[in-house]
């Protein structure tokens, strides 16, 4: 069972940001799974490593989006990128500090993370880049 399923309102209408929110949402999704079936902690660590790269890619991506669209909630935005990318690493640093992972603790806090985020920065930024779109 996925931990997070694509809705459309985690699109922004953006095709290469939206592609890559669907690629972090299959790998959350990948990560969920594997901490169903009992992952070491050695992958769980590995699996993070791997998501909080592809994060880090995706921010850097949608900041130039909003660079270059002059976008006015640029700096909130980035803010809260850089908060999500601290608490990520903190994530990480606990599961390999502790030698084990709560799986239950782990999974809701990714889904938060990144629903959260979708809901809220993503959801103005989706607004910023279709304002074309009634009621958007």
């Amino acid at each position: 069972m996925s931990l997070i399923e694509w809705k459309e309102a985690f699109s922004v209408g953006v095709p290469s940001v939206d592609l890559e929110h669907r690629e972090l949402i299959e790998m959350i999704n990948d990560l969920h799974g594997l901490m169903g079936k009992g992952a070491s902690q050695d992958k769980v660590i590995a699996a993070l490593g791997e998501i909080y790269a592809q994060i880090s890619a995706h921010f850097a991506l949608e900041e130039k989006f909003m660079r270059d669209t002059g976008y006015s909630a640029y700096p909130n935005h980035k803010n809260d990128h850089e908060s999500l990318l601290d608490e990520l690493r903190d994530i990480m640093d606990r599961v390999e500090d502790d030698g084990r992972y709560d799986e239950a603790r782990l999974s809701s806090e990714l889904e938060h993370w990144f629903s959260e985020h979708f809901r809220t920065h993503d959801a103005k930024l989706h607004r910023h880049a279709n304002p074309h779109l009634s009621g958007a």
